[in-house]
């Protein structure tokens, strides 16, 4: 994500098109990995249903659908998750190349359970991020089978990034984070690593938060470390943004230009790709910061660039009212009767 990236959303709003769009691809996942927001209670909203629980879609309707939502929203960026979406991987492998020809970037973030296609990698604008949560002692315990072993096999001569969710004893441990990120950032298949930190749900106790003095301890680290590990992405405004998070979703830039549906690719994921309540002043999303710092942008004066989007957004919603577009949140589907999901073993 680039300055430039924040112009295209701010035109993108201003004709009621939405410029972020992320799709749970499929409720299915062979993980169950604690603390995972998207199969948790309250994903959907509170007494609602739970990503287990809607419908989803296979075969050449889940890909016909996936196209009509993008050409409905027009987005700049589409993030595919899951679930686990390389459990639709055949239909993946026909979605991405229309995607890609249509100059959308294309976001895939997996476990790395299932070998990722060989044919995705050469796609471009198509980028595949692999979620490794710690060193091996504690990921392969938290996402098994998405072993280290089996991750390594199915990344082997493709190209990938890691995604690296951070939790309190990650920070807390003495040299851990630099035995990670000197693992992976030495091997040839991967690209960028990029890091998020654990967002807790409003109300949460739980012994992956990371206090603020871990924050500014993480942020202070990661300027100290940059030159070090050239693969990491950790922009200096994007550890400020994590020290200092946006306050709730309507200062959220990211939250604003996007919209996030699960399985049944007709029910809304709010107020972002967490969904439920997540606790925003401990939000530690990547994507998120990342808007966070570009929105603070000046562009002249005291005008900032979220300024721009936050006019535009005003215009987009009249807009979509005179042509009558319904931007209202329809409801979850039951789940479809399916009792051939697939199996992995461990």
């Amino acid at each position: 994500m680039r300055p430039f990236h924040i112009f295209q959303s701010w035109g993108k709003a201003l004709i009621g098109k939405v410029p972020m769009l992320s799709i749970e691809i499929t409720r299915e996942c062979p993980l169950q990995c604690p603390g995972c927001y998207a199969y948790g209670d309250s994903h959907l909203g509170s007494g609602g249903p739970n990503l287990r629980s809607v419908s989803d879609h296979r075969g050449d309707e889940l890909v016909r659908r996936v196209l009509e939502m993008v050409d409905e929203h027009e987005p700049l960026q589409l993030s595919l998750v899951g679930g686990e979406p390389l459990m639709r991987h055949r239909e993946l492998t026909k979605l991405l190349p229309q995607l890609s020809d249509r100059g959308i970037y294309t976001l895939i973030v997996t476990s790395g359970v299932i070998p990722i296609p060989h044919d995705w990698i050469c796609l471009p604008r198509v980028t595949v991020a692999v979620s490794v949560d710690g060193n091996p002692e504690d990921h392969d315990v938290r996402r098994k089978p998405a072993t280290y072993e089996r991750i390594l096999g199915n990344i082997a001569e493709r190209k990938v990034n890691i995604h690296w969710t951070v939790v309190r004893n990650n920070v807390e441990q003495a040299g851990y984070m630099d035995r990670y990120l000197a693992f992976w950032n030495a091997k040839p298949e991967v690209n960028r690593i990029w890091v998020s930190i654990y967002t807790p749900q409003i109300g949460e106790e739980s012994a992956e938060r990371l206090t603020s003095e871990n924050r500014a301890q993480l942020a202070s680290y990661f300027a100290s470390v940059g030159k070090k590990y050239p693969k990491l992405t950790m922009h200096p405004g994007i550890m400020a943004a994590f020290v200092k998070p946006p306050a709730g979703p309507s200062d959220c830039v990211f939250s604003r230009i996007s919209l996030n549906y699960t399985a049944d690719l007709r029910t809304r994921v709010e107020p972002c790709v967490f969904g439920g309540s997540p606790n925003c002043s401990e939000c530690g999303c990547s994507i998120s910061m990342g808007m966070h710092w570009l929105g603070n942008l000046t562009v002249a004066g005291p005008l900032r660039a979220k300024h721009l989007i936050n006019g535009s957004l005003s215009v987009g919603r009249a807009f979509n009212r005179l042509r009558g577009r319904n931007e209202n949140i329809r409801s979850a589907e039951s789940r479809s009767d399916y009792d051939d999901l697939i199996q992995i073993e461990q």
